[in-house]
């Protein structure tokens, strides 16, 4: 196979080549992977509302372990797994063995051939400008037949005439894209003294869109002051574009699942590249102690809606930064809870798809989302959390415990700080820290609760709630929640008072 040049002609775009194969004997710094490939097999379920289904594979009152076999698939988030039945795993801890005959590869359990397929996935680029007159509208793309309704709206959020630029990731339908968005003073009364237009591009992956965005950023500053010139779009698009399935069902290739071994070694410097660094501390800051309210939410696969005025990007991250609080790595946890879904910028047009889901994360410029309380459970406006749903008040209140998990990462953010001051050390950085936090929170609650659900004696106790870093009073209404929705079978008793 002759290897091409990743550099398109008329261009020098790409940040950070990715890793080729024959380099697996310096391990990339930041390995890319593809979480995206929802469109391969999202695009052929229904759309409407799902109902969780099964409990966990070993979480129930049964001593009996469930065969289960675990690999992670990148069309779902990091805390999905996809269960087979050939491989027994008890509880569901039982980690599977590497597979795939090429293990010096930079990810040995999938092929030389898979690795170099999927660094490109361009499905479209596109566009769109703002008229005095015909408003939001696509002005040019490729490929030419591609389905953009409703791009031109999910490209240019609502308000960004009062600024100069933004950027917006968003969801179209099974695929995700980022926009660049600038605003141009010119003198022109056709176009009433202002020039406004949008770059992006579509991807099965959100992972892999931080790669363009030094590009797009580019690009739509060059369409500001040279409308209709769009060679080095062209040129991009021939260079990066997604091969689609001959069907022409618009899918693309589907990329190969991951077993959790492989997803533990590289997650973190895929979600790392994914954003900016600092992208996690700056949420930290901003959230502060109410971060430990948004996690329980997240962890129930609530609804949760971002507003914001523009710009947009920023709050784009935050949304990004809520879905890595529930990250488990524990096999055979999620299988059975709804998906939680980033959906990036949403609008009015957006109201339809909301709908229909049991749960997500998205957020908006857009107020009059505030007075639609059947779309959402919960309403982040800046920092202030709050819920319409009685059942959900309660963990509105920071308890003791939430104080002190809070403190604990605080404090170990200041010691990396300060590590990395003194001793010069950058193995590890806030993001890492921020990841590894939540996840291991996450797996200490499940571990203990699938634990308990396959003892002799499956009653849950203050001690074992407060092993689990939980406040027995005051977590009380999260942990039955928590149990309800992950379909685990244990009897919760604390001071005498009991619920199953």
């Amino acid at each position: 196979m002759v290897e091409q040049s990743d550099r398109a002609p008329l261009l020098d775009w790409e940040e950070t080549p990715p890793p080729y194969p024959s380099q697996a004997a310096q391990p990339p710094p930041e390995p890319q992977r593809d979480h995206g490939a929802a469109a391969a097999e999202k695009s052929s379920q229904p759309s409407g509302r799902r109902a969780a289904t099964s409990a966990a594979p070993g979480a129930g009152r049964s001593s009996g372990g469930v065969p289960t076999a675990v690999t992670y698939s990148p069309t779902r988030n990091l805390t999905a797994v996809v269960v087979s039945r050939d491989k027994p795993s008890g509880c569901g801890f039982d980690r599977p063995e590497l597979f795939g005959p090429a293990r010096g590869l930079p990810f040995p359990d999938i092929t030389a051939r898979e690795q170099r397929e999927e660094r490109d996935q361009i499905v479209a680029v596109f566009v769109v400008t703002f008229g005095s007159r015909s408003g939001n509208m696509v002005e040019w793309c490729l490929p030419h037949d591609v389905n953009l309704d409703g791009v031109e709206f999910k490209s240019m959020a609502s308000g960004s005439h009062r600024i100069s630029s933004d950027f917006i990731y968003f969801r179209k339908g099974s695929y995700f894209g980022l926009a660049c968005f600038a605003n141009m003073p010119v003198e022109s009364e056709l176009e009433r003294g202002a020039r406004m237009k949008s770059v992006g591009i579509l991807s099965p992956s959100y992972t892999l869109l931080y790669r363009y965005m030094h590009f797009l950023e580019n690009q739509v500053r060059h369409q500001l002051q040279c409308p209709g010139q769009y060679s080095p779009l062209e040129a991009f698009y021939e260079d990066k574009k997604a091969v689609l399935h001959p069907t022409g069902n618009g899918l693309v290739t589907s990329l190969p699942t991951w077993t959790v071994a492989s997803i533990n070694r590289c997650m973190h410097p895929e979600m790392k590249i994914t954003h900016p660094a600092g992208c996690m501390s700056q949420f930290m800051q901003f959230f502060g102690e109410q971060i430990m309210v948004l996690w329980k939410f997240v962890l129930l696969r609530k609804r949760l809606l971002i507003f914001s005025p523009p710009p947009i990007g920023v709050v784009c991250y935050r949304v990004y930064c809520c879905c890595c609080l529930a990250n488990v790595s524990i096999p055979g946890i999620g299988v059975s809870v709804p998906e939680l879904r980033p959906f990036f910028y949403v609008n009015i047009a957006d109201i339809s798809v909301l709908e229909t889901e049991l749960s997500y994360v998205a957020c908006t410029t857009e107020k009059i989302f505030e007075d639609k309380k059947e779309l959402y459970d919960v309403y982040i406006d800046n920092q202030n959390v709050k819920t319409h749903r009685s059942r959900l008040q309660p963990l509105l209140r920071l308890n003791a415990a939430d104080k002190e998990k809070y403190r604990k990462l605080s404090e170990q953010r200041q010691m990396l700080l300060y590590s990395q001051e003194v001793d010069e050390d950058c193995t590890a950085n806030e993001e890492d820290l921020f990841i590894l936090f939540f996840m291991e929170l996450n797996n200490r609650i499940f571990q203990t609760l699938c634990e308990v659900a396959g003892s002799a004696d499956p009653t849950i106790t203050a001690d074992h709630m407060r092993a689990m870093g939980l406040d027995p009073q005051g977590d009380r209404s999260f942990l039955e929640d928590l149990l309800e929705v992950y379909g685990i079978d244990v009897t919760l008793v604390i001071d005498n008072l009991c619920c199953s």
